[in-house]
């Protein structure tokens, strides 16, 4: 085994063992349990040669060994029932424990490195991934101590009824043992690679799901197809490797235990036939050794699901590569109202990728606390990561960002953010009524505000037609494109932000809602900030200020005269749309 997998080895029981310690005294408790049951279990066999002793003894009285033997018995079962209940409720505490960790993680986690990780990828960890730590992290540690103690303890007192016969069965168990230790690493590697295959699969298909629409107006769902079922097929063969080897294990453990009894059996008539072992001993020595298959069982089924769950840890781990963001008690400062610009950028450059190209470059631009900002320019210029850097989902590599007057470094994130409304490119909606979509930035807002607002936007008369009007859940069948958009501007008018970014906002209106729209935005700018990115230069030739960028940089601001007059790329992106001068 070389180091490096030495090491993942190791951190993945790290891993685990970080979900298990906040839970080890109701693991612990679990376990004196299960030792509880394993002593029971170790008496029977006593207990029977005592019934069987008590059949051949000059006066027969079996009340006592059949007492003793039903108690047991009882003792037993209450033991496993008891233990079974605290162990199946500690797995579904460390599954949410896990979850609630992803979870939080995705949620205050920086944007960048979430988006740049397929989403069903990430779903594939919190939904089978963490199930797979569930048993590994609890009734598999447990069931692997129980087992090795129950086959220590079976095997000490074998060699107490029969030093002779115990010696074999222990030179048997001993190669089996051997054997699965050396097949282990090949299990854990083909559980990994499984749960890999199944989490790209994962992310494939709900990115297929996602544009479904789009799949089959290009009549691409047979490829489509074929792609999702080379991964799932990738996926299954990764799976039966791992069941086969599985499998193996488990054969040769009960192989081993077969050739070991039939071992016993000869050698222990044999024994009986000389006179050196009782028929009672020889019973007793049989259901040890009978015993002893619960727990090899037992300890390979253990080990398995532990590198199944290990496997899972390590991919776990890597969430640990998405860092959090700043908290409040990282930044120190804090920011009011003062002076007229709002937000500035002074020199930022900015990368996606460590040593990529910076997609801004030496950006410096004001947002007044009042008026309509434009940042306009062709596809891949720079303007929406100008609204995620506003939004502190990217940080700066040089240079600064300012809102009012405070560095962003020294604000957290949600302060930040508590100044905006973001209305996004691709204007999604979240599961839910319509009403916890329109309030998700202001969940006070009261039914006054969204009648204002939906007729803003000219959402009121579709509200009207819906079933259960604000209550309706959204589906893609009872909101259009257009419509989405008009929910998200809704949503962040609604929020009554200082700053309202608005990124391609009517991108999918027609004509006589882009007007309202237009309306909306020149109202709000007359009171609050409005930056606004646009293809459509209709929308933003009235702003106060356009700020016109190519390939990172600001290149030209002003009014639509100036640029017109002034800027050549301006004029061409007037031009190619036809946009009267």
């Amino acid at each position: 085994m070389t180091d490096n997998t030495t090491h993942s080895q190791r951190s993945r029981r790290a891993i685990l063992w970080s979900y298990v310690r906040p839970h080890r005294k109701t693991l612990a408790f679990a376990l004196v349990l299960g030792l509880g049951a394993s002593a029971v279990n170790l008496a029977n066999p006593l207990a029977t040669r005592w019934v069987l002793d008590s059949l051949s003894a000059a006066e027969l009285n079996l009340v006592p060994p059949l007492a003793a033997l039903t108690s047991l018995m009882i003792l037993g079962a209450f033991l496993h029932w008891w233990q079974a209940i605290t162990l199946g409720s500690l797995a579904e505490t460390i599954v949410y424990d896990a979850r609630s960790s992803m979870i939080h993680r995705y949620l205050t986690g920086k944007v960048l490195p979430l988006t740049s990780r397929p989403a069903g990828e990430l779903t594939t960890r919190v939904t089978s991934d963490s199930v797979l730590l569930r048993e590994a992290s609890s009734a598999s540690l447990v069931e692997l101590i129980d087992g090795t103690i129950m086959l220590i303890g079976s095997l000490i007192l074998m060699a107490v009824l029969d030093p002779i016969l115990v010696l074999t069965t222990a030179i048997t168990i001993g190669i089996v043992v051997g054997i699965f230790i050396r097949m282990t690493p090949a299990i854990a590697r083909a559980e990994q690679q499984g749960q890999d295959a199944l989490g790209v699969l994962g992310g494939q298909l709900q990115a297929t799901l996602r544009a479904i629409k789009t799949v089959k107006a290009a009549g691409a769902q047979g490829r489509q197809e074929t792609k999702l079922l080379g991964l799932a097929t990738e996926s299954r063969k990764q799976g039966i490797i791992a069941v086969r080897r599985r499998a193996l294990t488990g054969a040769t453990a009960m192989t081993g235990v077969q050739i070991a009894l039939m071992i016993i059996l000869s050698a222990g008539a044999w024994r009986v036939a000389l006179g050196d072992m009782t028929v009672s001993t020889l019973v007793a020595f049989l259901l040890y050794a009978l015993g002893i298959v619960g727990p090899i069982e037992q300890i390979s089924g253990s080990i398995t699901r532990l590198q199944s769950g290990m496997a899972a840890a390590g991919r776990i781990q890597e969430l640990e590569d998405i860092d959090f963001e700043r908290t409040h008690a990282d930044a120190k400062a804090s920011t009011s109202e003062s002076g007229d610009t709002i937000v500035e950028f002074d020199q930022v450059t900015a990368r996606y990728t460590p040593g990529g190209a910076p997609i801004l470059d030496g950006v410096s631009l004001a947002v007044p606390r009042v008026g309509h900002t434009a940042i306009v320019g062709p596809s891949g210029a720079g303007k929406t990561t100008m609204l995620s850097a506003m939004l502190d989902f990217i940080q700066p590599e040089r240079g600064e960002l300012r809102l009012n007057g405070t560095p962003y470094p020294g604000l957290a994130p949600d302060e930040i953010r508590a100044h905006f409304a973001y209305v996004e490119q691709e204007t999604p909606t979240l599961p839910g009524t319509l009403r916890d979509n329109l309030t998700l930035a202001n969940p006070g807002a009261t039914p006054e505000d969204i009648d204002v607002v939906l007729k803003t936007v000219r959402l009121d008369e579709h509200v009207a037609t819906l079933p259960q009007g604000l209550d309706t859940e959204l589906t893609d069948t009872n909101v259009s494109g257009g419509q989405r958009q008009r929910i998200a501007l809704a949503r962040a008018l609604l929020a009554k932000p200082d700053i309202l970014l608005l990124d391609e906002v009517t991108a999918q209106l027609d004509g006589i809602s882009e007007g309202a729209i237009h309306d909306a935005i020149t109202d709000y700018a007359t009171r609050h900030a409005v930056v606004t990115v646009a293809h459509r230069l209709s929308t933003v030739v009235d702003a106060d200020n356009i700020a016109v960028m190519q390939a990172g940089r600001i290149i030209a601001q002003g009014t639509h005269h100036q640029l017109m007059t002034d800027n050549p790329l301006y004029q061409q992106l007037v031009a190619a749309l036809s946009l009267d001068k």
